[in-house]
């Protein structure tokens, strides 16, 4: 298996899960913690999974987050919060289930 191939794996499986120790996935895939770690720290360029150290610490993916599900950018966002300010009515409604269907929010909004 790939680099590529594994990182694909993990995050499928922390989607599936939402949550995993590095040890746990380190034996799941037949690497080291270091290379897991290594992995991690790539797909969190790409994906919104992070990582909590100490007692019940570990690898999480985002709570909302699902694999291949499209998201608004922070730009694109803002924008639209931005131009919702200007609505009112249906429309202002409207705009709010697209931010809220489509913006991804981030692990210290989601509280």
């Amino acid at each position: 298996m790939s680099a590529n191939e594994r990182r694909r794996a993990i995050i499928e499986v922390l989607c599936q899960r939402r949550y995993d120790t590095r040890e746990n996935l380190a034996s799941e895939f037949g690497v080291t913690k270091r290379t897991i770690e290594n992995d991690v720290l790539a797909l969190s360029l790409e994906y919104p999974i992070y990582t909590v150290q100490g007692h019940g610490g570990g690898i999480y993916v985002e709570k909302n987050y699902k694999l291949d599900r499209k998201y608004l950018s922070d730009e694109q966002a803002e924008l639209l919060e931005m131009i919702s300010e200007s609505l009112s009515g249906k429309q202002a409604e409207v705009m709010q289930s697209i931010l809220k269907t489509f913006k991804l929010q981030k692990h210290n909004e989601s509280k």
